[in-house]
């Protein structure tokens, strides 16, 4: 179902926001006492819209309770109400269907917690090593492994298609929704409308709700079963209605895009995001190493150097051994504006910042991939 939105600190040393996947956050509000599991108000550009744009809207959810899913209300506010009357007009105006229409909008009230979610939610901030325990236990490492390996077939199918190795789409999987165990809790078109009206993200919301009716209109899934984030992020690699409408596949032939219960339908989706976004399969995503003392720190950042530029400044492996002497290139990037652990980055680590702009989140996939695959 997504992932809490937490304070972290980027490679250029400024505070960037992370996330985490909801069951980890959860752990972290505990510790920290605080109220809720929230994510920051983050602007982004809408999903899907441009290929460097991040897979997610900001907003992530929070798990199923009582109260996400209780009765909606108050009553239909008159206002929602002749709003609700010129969208469904225009989604009639762009071919959806007035049975689809019907069936999605039926009952259809604005949803309190939504606004409520989406503008109140408290800063947590997280070092690098705090976030890497919570996103990356080896819990998720020995589930993974297992996901990795009961899937093989699968996974190596689409992997021969798409050119995206398994252990990466496991990789994504398990950061996104703990294997598909965790995949939101919100009926994803009240949500969508609820936001579309509020006026706040309006165009980018209506946008996403005109996708999501599409995605119903096509026959993909029902309006009960398209449950998912507050935000409407669904299934169990996250998409948004409009990434859904570019990216996802009917990998299994059952002539639906299921992501909430195909995982052929999951790992190919995946993948072919991840392809058309520049994915290069015969690359990893980086490698730790060691800085020599005083080294100048402002060479981190988007600029590649081969390896043998980078081994001439005194940088080496992370176990201490030499850097191949390569004219491959790779990006300097630190987590951490003090300090810290350093990495070695490749094209496939920004390849991975477009699923999600975080260079935390980015370190997680990878140092996750790269886990299920050692034993």
């Amino acid at each position: 179902m997504g992932l809490a939105w937490l304070r972290g600190r980027g490679g250029d040393n400024s505070a960037r926001w992370v996330r985490l996947p909801v069951l980890a956050a959860a752990l972290l509000v505990a510790a920290c006492a605080a109220p809720q599991q929230d994510r920051p108000a983050a602007e982004a550009a809408a999903p899907g819209a441009e290929d460097e744009a991040p897979i997610h809207a900001p907003p992530p959810p929070v798990p199923v309770t009582a109260e996400t899913l209780a009765p909606l209300e108050p009553p239909p506010n008159p206002n929602f109400t002749l709003w609700l009357k010129d969208l469904r007009a225009e989604a009639r105006g762009k071919g959806i269907k007035e049975s689809t229409l019907d069936a999605a909008f039926r009952g259809v009230r604005p949803i309190p917690r939504v606004i409520e979610l989406d503008r109140n939610q408290p800063e947590f901030k997280l070092t690098y090593r705090q976030y890497m325990e919570r996103v990356v236990p080896m819990s998720r490492v020995l589930k993974g492994r297992r996901m990795l390996a009961e899937n093989k077939a699968l996974l190596e199918r689409i992997a021969g298609k798409y050119g995206v190795q398994p252990r990466f789409l496991v990789a994504f999987w398990g950061v996104e929704t703990d294997f598909g165990r965790v995949t939101g809790g919100f009926p994803v078109i009240p949500a969508l409308a609820t936001l579309a009206h509020d006026g706040r993200r309006s165009s980018f919301f209506r946008n996403e709700l005109m996708n999501a009716l599409k995605i119903i209109d096509e026959g993909n899934v029902t309006p009960e079963r398209m449950v998912g984030s507050w935000a409407g992020a669904m299934g169990q690699c996250q998409f948004m209605p409009s990434s859904f409408v570019r990216f996802a596949v009917d990998e299994d032939g059952d002539g639906r895009k299921d992501l909430w219960a195909s995982k052929a339908d999951v790992f190919a989706s995946a993948a072919n995001y991840l392809k058309r976004s520049g994915w290069k399969g015969g690359q990893g995503w980086g490698r730790a190493v060691s800085l020599p003392k005083r080294f100048d720190r402002k060479l981190a950042g988007q600029e590649r150097r081969s390896l043998k530029t980078w081994a001439a400044l005194g940088v080496r492996d992370g176990n201490g051994k030499p850097l191949p002497q390569s004219d491959a290139t790779a990006a300097l990037m630190l987590p951490e504006a003090d300090g810290g652990p350093a990495f070695l980055v490749s094209d496939n680590f920004f390849t991975i910042l477009k699923w999600n702009r975080s260079n935390y989140y980015a370190l997680a996939v990878g140092q996750l991939a790269d886990a299920l695959a050692t034993r």
